[in-house]
């Protein structure tokens, strides 16, 4: 039997069946809490973003207490535990934003626990209220059908995995709001053993998916980001080629950092477009965030 280890939300739940689905055979799933869980009432970025959806996770894959773990790939640090890889990365889902509730009109109130989503609408539309939201898929479109915010913005990928693809008003398209780095796709994690768990994974990995990430988490790692800084990256393949921009953007709004760059390494794309934003400006941008 493959044990998977999971989140206990919605959308964790659902990505751990579906990837059970996958495998075949006799699975179960493991619900572990993580740090992120339990933290509620305050932004993610003001506890330190890196791990805080996967650490206890990856500390029952060490222990073989589970054989593997589905994970957001934009939860998942870009420095894994020694012992540990990423086995295998399914078809990516639709990576974009997508805004739910009202339009978004002057001095409406947009709720999102991101500070990569907040920065870019503060430099996009000064005049709207941006306001702290929390909590899981479900819980936010509560809190949104309760009146407490005009509009939120969520990740296209899980609406639409959750099957509430009709509470879509908008998606915001990728000039206007860069996604997560992994924004849409599924990590499987396992030990680094080529035990069975890690070779049953690995059928299930997408080769244009996996190349695009790969650019997307070489430019996370030499910016030094985990998943809550003000970075969105996304990459597309054709063939063999690459394309990769990326964004970074102070937490008020105030000040803007991108570039594009084509390739056919994704390492040595991702690295260098990472660099490239650093050396204009992005580097200050982070170092005032950390």
């Amino acid at each position: 039997m493959i044990v998977i280890g999971s989140r206990g939300s919605k959308l964790a739940l659902w990505q751990a069946r579906h990837i059970a689905a996958c495998i075949g055979g006799e699975t179960r799933i493991e619900i572990i809490k993580t740090s992120g869980d339990k933290i509620q009432d305050v932004p993610l970025a003001a506890v330190g973003g890196k791990g805080l959806f996967t650490k206890e996770i990856e500390e029952a894959l060490l222990a073989g207490t589970i054989d593997l773990a589905v994970h957001s790939m934009k939860d998942l640090p870009t420095k894994l535990p020694e012992g540990l890889t990423i086995a295998a990365i399914p078809e990516r889902e639709d990576p974009r934003d997508a805004l739910v509730g009202q339009p978004l009109d002057v001095g409406k109130r947009v709720g999102t626990a991101s500070l990569r989503r907040s920065a870019q609408l503060r430099h996009f539309r000064p005049d709207l209220q941006i306001e702290m939201l929390r909590g899981n898929v479900d819980t936010r479109l509560r809190k949104l059908d309760e009146g407490q915010y005009d509009s939120i913005v969520l990740a296209a990928a899980g609406l639409r995995r959750l099957g509430w693809q009709d509470r879509i008003r908008e998606l915001i398209p990728v000039e206007i709001m860069c996604p997560a780095v992994g924004q849409g796709a599924l990590a499987i994690e396992t030990r680094d053993d080529d035990g069975p768990a890690q070779r049953l994974a690995r059928s299930l990995d997408h080769a244009a998916t996996s190349t695009a990430v790969t650019a997307e988490r070489a430019l996370l790692e030499v910016m030094g980001g985990g998943c809550q800084v003000p970075i969105g990256a996304y990459a597309t393949v054709d063939g063999a080629t690459i394309h990769l921009r990326a964004i970074v953007v102070s937490p008020d709004g105030s000040r803007l950092v991108k570039g594009e760059l084509t390739g056919s390494d994704p390492s040595k794309i991702g690295t260098a477009l990472g660099r490239r934003l650093l050396s204009e400006g992005a580097e200050e941008i982070l170092r005032a965030v950390a």
